[in-house]
C-alpha cells in the first residue's frame, strides 16, 4: 500500500470518528432545542388560557352578577368553561393543539379525565409541591409533548362544587346531581392540560441536522483533498525522490544527481544526509579503484 494511500486512510478514519462524535452532539443538541422550542409554546399556551380564566373571574362575572331565582345559568361565567371555548377557537386553526381542565369529578362531562389525564392529575394529588408537569405521549397525528399545572380547589369553586343544595338551582338543572359535587376546599381535584405536537419542531430539527452534516461532511472532503495535495508536495515527493535515488544507487548508478536541500526542516536534512552519503560512497568506491 502506498504512503499516499495509507494517510489518505488514517485521514478518513479520523475526520469519520470526528464526524461521529460532532454529529451525535449535534443532533442530541438540535433534538433538545426542538423540545424547548415546544415547551417553551406549550407554557406561553398555558399563560393564555390561565389568563382567560382570570378575565373572566374578575370582569365578565362582576358584570353578571349572582344568578337570581328562576335565571338561567350562563357557563360563560365559569373560568374554566370560558378558557376552554376561547381555546375551541384557536384549534379550528389548529387542530393538533388541545387544552383541557382535565378532572376527576367534573360538572361538565366533557372536562372528565381519561387514563392518562388521570395519571397526570394524580402526579399533583400525590405531591402537592409540583407545580407542573411535562410529558411526551403518542397521538394519531404524530408525538405530542404535555404541559399541566394543578387545579386546587379555591373558596369560589365551592359555591358550585361543595354540595347539590349549596349549588345554584340553574347549574344543578343544567348538569344534574351525579357529578361535580363533594369538592373539598384545597384538595387538588384537576390540572390544567396543554397538548402541542412535536412532529413539526422534530422535523425541522432533523432537517437542520442533515443540512448540517451535508456541509460537514463536503468541508471535511475539501479537507482531505486539500491535505493530500499538501502531503504529496511536502514529504511524497521528497521521499520518492529519496527512493529513487537509493534504488538507483543500489543498482550501481553513482552517477545520478544530488538531491535538492530547500529549508531547514526534516525533509530538508534527510535530503543534506542522504547527499553526504552518496558523495562518500563515491569517495570510497574512487578509493577502491586504485
Amino acid at each position: 500500500m502506498k504512503l499516499l494511500l495509507k494517510f489518505s486512510l488514517l485521514f478518513v478514519l479520523v475526520f469519520g470518528a470526528g464526524m461521529y462524535v460532532v454529529g451525535r452532539l449535534c443532533y442530541s443538541f438540535l433534538q433538545q432545542s426542538a423540545r424547548d422550542q415546544v415547551t417553551q409554546q406549550a407554557q406561553l399556551m398555558m399563560e393564555s388560557a390561565t389568563a382567560m380564566r382570570s378575565y373572566t373571574t374578575k370582569q365578565i362575572k362582576p358584570l353578571v352578577g349572582a344568578p337570581k331565582p328562576g335565571d338561567a345559568f350562563i357557563p360563560q361565567t365559569v373560568p374554566a368553561y370560558a378558557a376552554t371555548e376561547s381555546f375551541n377557537y384557536l384549534r379550528t386553526k389548529y387542530p393538533e393543539y388541545t387544552y383541557k381542565e382535565a378532572t376527576l369529578n367534573p360538572t361538565n362531562l366533557r372536562d372528565r379525565a381519561v387514563d392518562w389525564e388521570t395519571d397526570v392529575v394524580n402526579v399533583f394529588r400525590n405531591d402537592p409541591k409540583i407545580r407542573d408537569f411535562t410529558g411526551e405521549r403518542d397521538m394519531p397525528t404524530g408525538r405530542s409533548l404535555f404541559f399541566a399545572r394543578p387545579i386546587a380547589v379555591a373558596e369560589p369553586c365551592l359555591e358550585c362544587h361543595s354540595t347539590v343544595d349549596a349549588a345554584p338551582p340553574a347549574m344543578v338543572k343544567l348538569y344534574g346531581t351525579a357529578n361535580g359535587y363533594g369538592w373539598k376546599r384545597e384538595e387538588i381535584v384537576a390540572a390544567q392540560i396543554v397538548s402541542v405536537p412535536m412532529s413539526l419542531p422534530l422535523a425541522m430539527a432533523d432537517k437542520a441536522f442533515t443540512r448540517l452534516m451535508s456541509s460537514l461532511g463536503g468541508i471535511a472532503l475539501l479537507t482531505l483533498v486539500l491535505l493530500n495535495l499538501v502531503l504529496v508536495f511536502t514529504v511524497i515527493r521528497p521521499v520518492s525522490r529519496f527512493a529513487a535515488n537509493a534504488d538507483e544507487i543500489s543498482k550501481g548508478n553513482l552517477e545520478i544527481p544530488e538531491l535538492p536541500v530547500t529549508g531547514r526542516d526534516e525533509i530538508a536534512i534527510l535530503a543534506e544526509s542522504f547527499n553526504r552519503m552518496h558523495r562518500s560512497l563515491i569517495r570510497a568506491m574512487k578509493m577502491l579503484e586504485r
